[in-house]
């Protein structure tokens, strides 16, 4: 008879799958703030425009 082995994970396949899910999540959120500008434009935000004229500056 043939048996299929086993799904086995040692420590450092725990160690290394943890590893892998905090870095796909650091690098989701880099990609997100990278691009927040064209995502809050899919939903129609414009940024805030900056009017230099508008007020003068307090020293």
């Amino acid at each position: 008879m043939h048996f299929a082995p086993l799904p086995y994970l040692d420590p450092g396949s725990g160690s290394f799958l943890i590893q892998l899910l905090i870095a796909a999540l650091l690098g989701l959120g880099v990609a997100v703030r990278a691009s927040w500008g064209k995502i809050k434009g899919w939903f129609g935000v414009k940024p805030k425009a900056d009017d230099e004229d508008d007020e003068p500056e307090s020293k």
